[in-house]
């Protein structure tokens, strides 16, 4: 039995980190699905920038824009929901199968908004309309000024996957305004089910201390954190007020492992799945991640719900002079610094290839 179905046994989702026009149209997801217990998708910025500049699949599709007068942010966002919408449709009876736990897709609202609340929201909103698919996520940033976005957008009922995320208190922040959104619905006498996904990003955390943490210690932080994460999260799912809202008919938010791809070519290539095995937990992870995880046999232990050695870990790093707390801080304004980064790449892709190709057109 292939290790990504020992996986998918043992309880935990496994999305695939990547979208492009080539993956839907050769295919290949629909296998992934069939054949490597592939159950959701995310994207960001990023892979969308990567799969429009490196692919004649989405000419066309600019074109038919162009004609229509559209550019930009708002080119891209037509192209990045019929992709959406087509991989959500794929993912459709696995939603229905598993009753809305699982089969998601997400979409991201663009990373400018990060600091504005209200122009947030209202594009959270307005991508989960006009998708028109009840498994889709929108993506919003756990940053401070992203929180009361995702409470307020869990409260008009979008589901969202919270993202950049690095550290316990980063997470406990998101799950707090996942709360306080489904309350409020259940509150003013709404249907409390709205879903949801919080995203840890582990392996940021290795490239991070590379070269001033000690040797012995490699590879080793970015689990410590999200084994200290599972244990704040498991705590939570058992806590009096997370039963209440289950209670009520909520569904609880999930917690998913993010940037799972091993950055360090010392270390093995599926470090971060192994060691992330658990239950009611997501991995979204790169496809190479993906078909690395495949041709291996076999699975670790699963996660303890204590978090384990997690604490003696991180108080060797701490010892070695790194500041978890103010290093959770910086990573996650560079994760939204490249973000915008990405983003404007993208728009540049977008507005270079319309460019070639009104060109083109008129010869």
């Amino acid at each position: 039995m292939k290790a990504t179905q020992l996986l998918h046994n043992l309880g935990q989702s496994i999305w695939l980190d990547n979208i492009t026009r080539d993956l839907l149209d050769s295919g290949t997801l629909s296998r992934y699905i069939q054949e490597l217990s592939v159950t959701g998708l995310t994207s960001n910025p990023t892979i969308f920038d990567h799969a429009i500049k490196n692919s004649t699949a989405y000419d066309a599709a600019i074109r038919e824009n162009l004609s229509k007068g559209k550019s930009g942010e708002e080119l891209f966002f037509g192209l990045a929901l019929e992709d959406i919408t087509r991989a959500a449709a794929l993912f459709r009876p696995i939603h229905d199968r598993t009753d809305g736990v699982d089969g998601w897709v997400s979409l991201e609202v663009s990373p400018l908004l990060a600091y504005d609340t209200a122009s947030t929201l209202a594009a959270a909103r307005d991508l989960h309309a006009r998708a028109g698919q009840p498994n889709l996520f929108i993506k919003i940033p756990g940053t401070k000024e992203g929180l009361p976005a995702i409470e307020e957008a869990i409260f008009a009922g979008v589901p969202i996957n919270v993202t950049l995320l690095f550290s316990r208190e980063q997470y406990l922040a998101a799950a707090e305004a996942f709360l306080r959104g489904i309350e409020r619905r259940i509150e003013a006498g709404l249907n409390p089910n709205v879903g949801s996904v919080a995203s840890l990003f582990v392996s940021r955390w290795d490239a991070a201390v590379v070269g001033t943490a000690p040797e012995p210690l490699r590879g080793q932080l970015g689990i410590a954190i999200a084994m200290r994460t599972y244990k704040a999260y498991r705590e939570l799912l058992d806590s009096p007020r997370g039963q209440r809202v289950v209670n009520a008919g909520a569904r609880p938010q999930r917690l998913l492992w993010a940037s799972t791809g091993t950055k360090d070519p010392k270390a093995s290539d599926v470090l971060y799945i192994k060691a992330l095995a658990a239950p009611f937990t997501v991995n979204t992870m790169p496809e190479a991640t993906l078909k690395a995880l495949a041709d291996h046999g076999e699975l670790g232990s699963i996660l303890p719900a204590d978090g384990g050695a997690c604490e003696q870990v991180l108080a060797q790093f701490a010892k070695a002079g790194i500041d978890v707390a103010a290093l959770a801080g910086r990573l996650q304004e560079e994760g939204a610094k490249s973000f915008v980064q990405s983003w404007n790449d993208l728009m540049t892709v977008i507005t270079s290839k319309s460019a070639a190709l009104k060109e083109a057109a008129a010869h």
